[in-house]
């Protein structure tokens, strides 16, 4: 049901129905899904300003308008991450408050580039130091498909915004798995692309050390395929541009690993999504390799330990380079903080170490394979509340949401790109996620084959997308 953004571009591109009405749309939408807590600050007459330049556009240079992938879409920036001029972001934070503003980042000025109109923020936890998305400042983000449950973190706004039809295509962050979590929850496509391919300058504010990527929610595989195409590139460092390649022919060897171990478990019926979408990527003459969770087990606790160091130095850094009161902070942002203010110099760089050899363990393991197939999240999607953050726990919450997603750390501590899909529906009618990882720079031997999984149909929108109905 309900299409994505590159339907919506064709309909805009072809006059069925303008850039401004498809932004009155999207506004409408916004006000009647507020109960969904997926937008934290909303500038509608930003978005108009936007839609109003691009009709202009379409109307004086038509050829111009039509070579922009997304042009005349709505879309919305996640509060968090690289800025987007007119929407003063927080990070889910009061230690920020709304009033200043900031000068586009170079993958903003992408997104306007492609056609793209941003009309609001969505919410993230504060920080982005949750995979739920319901910061002490509010609004508390809820899942579409089932308001009890969390739509993930901590681009959880953006996968709600997407899912609930507000848009069909929002920015998102992704350094612990925050893309792909809140894609998984909410029946979406969320990629994590190659370390270095999407740019996250001038100011690298969101870097985090090479772990953190930025791109879309989506609801489409060909619309994530087109954003990759747009935004990566010349990306202008820290890292050199990784060259993506077409990708590899048939025939492939599918590393099929189903299960997380007894650590972290994946319930039953996750894992067969997982060993259906194996068998269905094994037609065509590629063979599956049956891996299991010693193979990737040390890689993946060494991504855990870095992953949860580097975001507290960060913080600790963040917070005495902004001179922070971390008194108004919540409690868990206080104990991260904390950790990395005291976290010595040895231990940070034995937590780099360890994700050195985690990525030198991935090279070997695709070596006797081409992609890994594995679960996304363990389980289903969690109650609002199941990642509290009102504790100085932060060990407690680490495990937690390893617990939840046990490899989303893995391919933003390798760097290597990893993305998401749903693969069917649970009993209760929640999507079944499946989570594709490949070798540097093979993001488009994800998107291949996640086409082919996506065109057998296991999983359709509940929600249209504003302006394009049902």
């Amino acid at each position: 049901m309900g299409g994505d953004a590159t339907a919506l571009a064709g309909a805009i591109r072809a006059g069925r129905i303008s850039a401004a009405e498809a932004m009155e749309a999207a506004i409408a939408a916004a006000m009647a899904h507020v109960d969904l807590g997926a937008i934290a600050h909303l500038a509608p007459e930003l978005g108009r300003k936007s839609a109003r330049a691009a009709e202009a556009e379409r109307a004086t240079d038509p050829d111009r308008f039509a070579a922009r992938p997304f042009g005349g879409v709505p879309t919305l920036a996640k509060d968090l991450g690289g800025p987007f001029a007119g929407l003063p972001v927080a990070a889910g934070s009061r230690l920020f408050p709304r009033g200043g503003d900031l000068a586009d980042s170079d993958l903003a000025m992408r997104f306007r580039a492609a056609g793209l109109c941003p009309f609001g923020l969505t919410t993230s936890p504060e920080f982005g130091l949750s995979l739920a998305s319901e910061p002490a400042i509010g609004p508390q983000c809820r899942n579409p498909l089932d308001p009890t449950l969390s739509p993930g973190g901590s681009s959880g706004g953006a996968a709600a915004a997407v899912a609930a039809g507000i848009v069909a295509i929002a920015h998102a962050t992704d350094a612990g798995g925050s893309i792909r979590v809140p894609a998984a929850c909410c029946g979406l496509v969320g990629l994590k692309p190659t370390r270095g391919a999407i740019p996250s300058g001038p100011a690298f504010g969101n870097h985090l050390g090479g772990i953190a990527s930025e791109l879309v929610i989506t609801r489409s595989v060909r619309d994530t395929a087109a954003a990759l195409a747009a935004f990566s590139g010349q990306a202008r460092g820290p890292f050199a541009d990784p060259v993506l390649p077409p990708p590899p022919s048939a025939p492939l060897r599918i590393g099929l690993l189903a299960d997380t171990g007894a650590a972290n478990a994946t319930e039953p019926e996750r894992q067969g999504a997982v060993e259906a979408a194996a068998r269905a990527l094994e037609a065509g003459g590629n063979r599956i390799v049956t891996l299991s969770w010693a193979a990737i087990e040390p890689a993946a606790a060494k991504a855990g330990r870095a992953f949860g160091d580097i975001v507290a130095v960060n913080l600790a850094e963040l917070a005495a380079f902004a001179d922070l009161d971390l008194a108004g902070a919540e409690p868990l942002t206080r104990a991260f903080a904390q950790k990395g203010a005291h976290l010595s110099a040895s231990a940070l760089w034995q937590s780099l170490n360890g994700a050195v050899h985690a990525s030198r363990a991935l090279w070997d393991l695709f070596s006797d394979v081409d992609v890994l197939v594995m679960p996304m999240l363990a389980r289903a999607p969690l109650p609002m509340g199941g990642l509290p953050t009102d504790h100085d726990d932060t060990a407690l919450h680490l495990a937690r949401m390893a617990a939840f997603a046990p490899t989303a750390a893995l391919a933003n501590v390798t760097g290597f790109p990893a993305m998401t899909l749903p693969f069917g529906s649970d009993a209760h009618g929640l999507p079944l996620p499946v989570q594709l990882m490949a070798p540097m720079a093979q993001d488009g031997l994800l998107l291949s084959l996640a086409a082919r999984l996506e065109s057998q149909g296991r999983w359709h929108q509940r929600n249209a997308v504003a302006g394009l109905g049902s």
